[in-house]
């Protein structure tokens, strides 16, 4: 069957073959299927508006992250190259905590592994330390068969961050990139054990090769307060990496950050920026 991908955005993990899409059909197109797939919930606009220029070429199905809804079954299954690059690979879904800003574990409220997941080297789990031991050591199993640089750019949660765990990451042949997450509710202690318990394991601030997420411009929140935030996370070793808070709702759309918060971010994404700021 030849199936047409469209996606209202192109990112690192869009994939990049033949039968992907970014915009409205050309004369040439045809498929015998269209899948339009949205990620982000502020891209459903955009993203219903190809699946009707597409309509013309071949059935279309609308669907991905931001058109499943809560109560619905949660696809544990995972393709490797239809929806994002090869490489990038999901083992587990869903997340035991529960962030008020965060959906996830309404779909699937505790870490699940994926059976017979697929080899990669980007690893894209919501909370892939919080899933029980044997699914971890048998992720790591199969990144240590992999040939490019290992990266979480998921996410890792500090809180569940065990000592085998510790040892797994260090162990690898080389340093993988390791994305932590500091959220509002988090304690930045947890953040800080997590910091120094890698550092003493091999990681070096150096090498930016741990980094962590870290939410800002939610409702309440001050380019002070942000600010803190971030300097915090960079002075315990980690590189921070500001991202923005976006509502999921209408009734939220009143708190969306302004113009001056996306300035503000694009800062706090620049690693050469950051450190040079701690240079000067």
């Amino acid at each position: 069957m030849r199936l047409i991908r469209v996606f209202p955005r192109k990112t690192k993990a869009t994939p990049d073959d033949d039968l992907v899409r970014f915009g409205p059909p050309d004369i040439l197109d045809y498929a015998d299927e269209v899948h339009v797939s949205v990620a982000f919930t502020w891209d459903i606009p955009a993203a219903e508006k190809l699946a009707e220029q597409w309509k013309f070429v071949a059935p279309v199905k609308i669907g991905g992250p931001a058109y499943e809804k809560l109560g619905q079954i949660y696809p544990l299954d995972f393709v490797p190259g239809r929806y994002i690059k090869p490489g990038y690979t999901f083992t587990s879904r869903g997340c035991p905590r529960r962030c008020w800003f965060c959906s996830v574990w309404k779909r699937i409220p505790e870490a699940t592994p994926i059976p017979n997941f697929a080899d990669g080297w980007n690893v894209l789990d919501d909370n892939l330390l919080a899933c029980p031991r044997p699914h971890v050591e048998a992720v790591f199993d199969m990144l240590r068969r992999q040939k490019h640089r290992i990266s979480f750019t998921g996410g890792l949660e500090a809180l569940s961050l065990q000592d085998y765990q510790v040892d797994l990451l260090a162990g690898l042949s080389a340093k993988p990139v390791c994305f932590f997450a500091y959220d509002p509710q988090d304690e930045f202690e947890t953040l800080a054990s997590a910091a120094r318990r890698l550092l003493s394991a091999g990681f070096t601030r150096a090498s930016h090769r741990l980094r962590c997420y870290v939410l800002i411009g939610f409702p309440k929140d001050t380019f002070e307060a942000a600010e803190k935030r971030l300097n915090d996370i960079k002075n315990v070793g980690f590189t921070p990496m500001a991202m923005l808070w976006r509502p999921e709702d209408k009734a939220a759309e009143k708190y969306t950050p302004g113009e001056e918060w996306h300035q503000f971010r694009r800062i706090w994404t620049r690693p050469a920026i950051i450190h040079a700021k701690s240079a000067a």
